[in-house]
């Protein structure tokens, strides 16, 4: 990602136009500060077809950050914390009736 300052923005404008048309982010500072950002338009296709198809569009607009390894043959296995059978139910009724209490 380049920055650049206003200044040197606006009097080479053009340059920096082709750079985001070729796929470049430009970051645009005021005082050390970034304060806007340049870069390719989006453009909208149809409606997501598929799950990656979906999981690819929030990944560009930055809302989820896609696996870097594929999944494999891996699942998940959760283990619980090894706590017998009805401790949360338990602990709930407990803060229940604390609450009642008050």
């Amino acid at each position: 990602m380049k920055s650049v300052g206003i200044k040197e923005l606006k009097a080479r404008l053009s340059e920096y136009v082709r750079q985001v048309k070729a796929g470049d982010t430009v970051l645009v500072t005021e005082r050390d500060e970034v304060v806007a950002e340049l870069r390719p338009v989006r453009r909208r296709l149809g409606p997501a077809e598929t799950l990656d198809d979906v999981l690819d569009a929030l990944a560009e607009a930055g809302e989820l950050t896609r696996a870097s390894l594929p999944k494999g043959s891996w699942t998940w296995k959760a283990r619980g914390l090894g706590l017998p059978a009805g401790t949360a139910q338990q602990i709930l009724d407990e803060v229940r009736g604390d609450r009642t209490e008050d």
